[in-house]
Formats: structure tokens, sequence, C-alpha cells
């Protein structure tokens, strides 16, 4: 009978201990945090690969709508402009095009000239969106892609691929006059 009312003794002993209380609340809520910090930390780097994508897309129309006439060659150093944007992220998988499209008094957008890095220059017409360019101008179209792959892999674990396109206004003439 002694043996009883000792174990029931410990048992209501442990039941109002309170000392352990706070080291089970981590142990349960630890993993919880610790994923939902690499989560957001996941998240924000691909956060920051896909808002650089876009400036190069950006500052490449900014650098050739500043310009009466671009070559080739200088068209390849504003690329790599882009490309130097991307940094710290891996800049490999960055893929660039620019266009001047001229729209013309039958409503059609033609593409006067184009060259890409990593993307295929265009020929032919292309669509625009409505208020873009009125008849008789030209816009520069840039347009990026990057293909990001996440260091870590929790959220993303395939590759999440962004594209940009920015359209800009020739600023000191009407088309920019390019040569290969």
């Amino acid at each position: 009978m002694r043996r009883a009312s000792t174990s029931a003794g410990v048992f209501a002993r442990l039941r109002r201990d309170r000392r352990g209380v706070s080291a089970v609340e981590f142990a349960l809520l630890a993993p919880v945090l610790v994923a939902m910090y690499f989560g957001l930390a996941e998240f924000c780097q691909g956060f920051m690969a896909q808002k650089r994508a876009g400036q190069s897309a950006a500052v490449v129309a900014d650098l050739i709508t500043q310009r009466q006439a671009i070559t080739g060659a200088q068209m390849d150093d504003l690329f790599n402009v882009g490309v130097q944007i991307m940094k710290p992220f891996p800049s490999a998988t960055l893929k660039l095009r620019a266009s001047a499209v001229t729209r013309g008094n039958d409503d059609v957008n033609r593409i006067v000239w184009s060259r890409g890095k990593g993307l295929p220059a265009l020929t032919g017409t292309m669509t625009l969106p409505a208020g873009v360019v009125e008849r008789g101008q030209t816009i520069v179209v840039t347009e990026t892609t990057y293909d990001y792959d996440s260091p870590v892999d929790y959220l993303m674990p395939s590759i999440t691929k962004f594209s940009h396109k920015f359209y800009m206004r020739p600023r000191e003439v009407e088309t920019i006059a390019y040569t290969p």
C-alpha cells in the first residue's frame, strides 16, 4: 500500500513542477521558426534576383535611348552593363534583347532593328500594348529573361524564370540609327 501512495505522490509532484515548461515550448516552436526564417530568406533572394533582372532591362533601355546612333559593339557593351547589374547573382542565365519598333500610319508596329544577347534578334512586326506608341513614332523595347535557381531549394526547388519588358522613347532623335 505504501508503494501506491509513493507513486501517486511522484505524479502529483511532477504535475505541479513547472521548471521544464520553457524548454518544452522552445523544442516545439524552434523548428517552425527556423523553417520560417530560411523560407523568408530564400523568398527575399528570389525577389532581389527578379528586381535586378527588371532593372537590367530598364537601364539598358535608358542608355540606348540617350543616343542618336548605336553600333553592334556599343550594344554589346550596354548588354554587359545589364549583366553587371545582376551581381552578386550569377549572370550566366541572363538573356537580353533590344529592339526599335516604329508604328506606321497603317497601325502596324514594324521592327526597325533588333539585337540580342542570348535571345535571337527579331524581324517583322511586334505586338505592343495599346497607347505605348503613336503613329509615326519609334519606341525602344528591351527584354530580359533570367533563370533563377535557388541556392537552398526549400521553397523553390525548380528553376524559376523571370522575364521583363521595358518600353522607352528615344530622347534626341525620332529613330535611333543602328549599325551592326
